[in-house]
């Protein structure tokens, strides 16, 4: 189906205002999707997203403005967040031995374990996606990237 039938709505003031709805709209989907997948972890998405970063900086820790920083919702209390994986056994926090007003953030092994059960899901997933190619991908990215750098902050 198309952005028109699934939305129900046959006219739209531009294709520019057709795509945009269209990327809000798919986006939300593949968040519904990836929501769906993680509720057997007990994990929201932005929990997920920084066992992501925390994977990616293991065996180096990670403070929670690096947290912050690299987050997909910039809007997300990383603080809070990182106190719920705590709870969960799935990251350990620190002080840091080079500014003792600072902590730093780890992932546990139980992390790293349940990371590696997510990406195998998302793997198969990912596959089932059927809709584009590799240069399709790479077309859509770079479009993205465009729009992104067109607009000044």
């Amino acid at each position: 189906m198309g952005i028109s039938e699934d939305i129900k709505q046959s006219k739209f003031k531009s294709e520019l205002n057709k795509a945009i709805i269209n990327i809000i709209y798919t986006n939300n989907w593949l968040q519904q999707k990836q929501v769906q997948m993680f509720k057997p972890y007990g994990l929201t998405l932005p929990q997920y997203n920084i066992l992501r970063i925390l994977r990616g900086q293991h065996p180096k820790p990670a403070t929670v403005n690096l947290l912050i920083e690299r987050m997909l919702d910039k809007s997300s209390n990383a603080s809070r967040i990182v106190d719920k994986l705590e709870s969960k056994n799935l990251v350990a926090r620190k002080q840091c031995s080079d500014d003792r007003r600072a902590v730093d953030v780890f992932i546990t092994s139980e992390g790293l374990n349940t990371l590696d059960q997510i990406d195998a899901q998302l793997s198969e997933w990912e596959g089932s996606l059927k809709g584009l190619n590799e240069e399709d991908c790479k077309n859509l990215n770079d479009m993205l990237d465009r729009i992104r750098s067109s607009i000044e902050e």
